[in-house]
C-alpha cells in the first residue's frame, strides 16, 4: 500500500478529456467490511469499503492520524483488510495513465487520513468524488447507503462514530454548529447540487 502526497499541481483541460488514445475502463471495486453484508446485501444494505481501478492500479481512501493524504494505491481487487465482492463498470476515462496518476495525486490533497468520519467523509465519497468528475456519474447507490442513513439518525449512533472515527490532534479547534442552521450545516454535501444522493 502506497499513499500520496498532496504536492503536485493537476488541472483537467478539455484537450485532455477528449483525447481517445488512452482510453481507460474505470471500476468501482467493493469490499465487505463484515460478513453481516452476505445477508444485508439482499435487502440493499451493507457495510462496505470501495476503491477506483483504472490503468492495472486500485485507489482508495483511509483513515490515520496525520495531516497527509489518506489516499493509497494497491493491487486490484485486493486491498488489505477487506473481503472482496465485486466490480462494478462505471464507465471510461480519456486521461493517460500518467494524468490519471497526477490527477488522484491532485485529489488526494482534499482527502487527509485524519478527516476521515465513517458517516461524512470516508472511502465511499471518495469513490464517489472521482466517479462524478471522471464519468459525470454517481457510484451505485448501495455502495454508501448506511452511511446516509447514519447521517439522518446521528443521535442513535454511538458517540465515537457521532464525532469522528479518528482522535483529531488536541491543537486542533473544535467546531460546534448552531441548532438553528439545521442539518445542512452539519451536511453540506445535502443540498450541493453536483453531490450524489440517490436512494436506488
Amino acid at each position: 500500500m502506497r499513499f500520496f502526497s498532496s504536492s503536485s499541481s493537476f488541472s483537467l483541460t478539455k484537450e485532455q478529456n477528449s483525447r481517445g488514445s488512452n482510453h481507460a475502463l474505470l471500476y468501482l471495486n467493493v469490499y465487505d467490511l463484515t460478513p453481516l453484508n452476505n445477508y444485508l446485501y439482499w435487502f440493499g444494505l451493507g457495510i462496505f469499503h470501495s476503491g477506483i481501478e483504472a490503468h492495472g492500479l486500485e485507489y482508495g481512501f483511509g483513515a490515520h492520524e496525520y495531516r497527509t493524504s489518506g489516499v493509497f494505491e494497491v493491487e486490484p481487487k485486493s486491498c488489505p483488510g477487506f473481503i472482496f465482492r465485486r466490480s462494478v463498470l462505471l464507465g471510461t476515462t480519456n486521461l493517460s495513465r500518467a494524468e490519471f496518476r497526477s490527477f488522484m495525486e491532485h485529489l488526494s490533497g482534499k482527502y487527509h487520513g485524519d478527516t476521515y468520519h465513517l458517516i461524512a467523509k470516508n472511502c465511499n465519497h471518495f469513490t464517489e468524488e472521482v466517479c462524478m468528475q471522471l464519468t459525470g456519474k454517481c457510484i451505485p447507490g448501495w455502495v454508501n447507503r448506511m452511511a446516509r442513513l447514519g447521517s439522518f439518525c446521528n443521535c442513535l449512533l454511538p458517540e465515537s462514530i457521532q464525532i469522528t472515527a479518528v482522535a483529531h490532534l488536541p491543537d486542533r479547534p473544535t467546531y460546534s454548529v448552531p441548532r438553528d442552521l439545521g442539518l445542512s450545516a452539519l451536511y453540506p454535501w445535502l443540498e450541493r447540487s453536483d453531490s450524489c444522493v440517490n436512494y436506488k
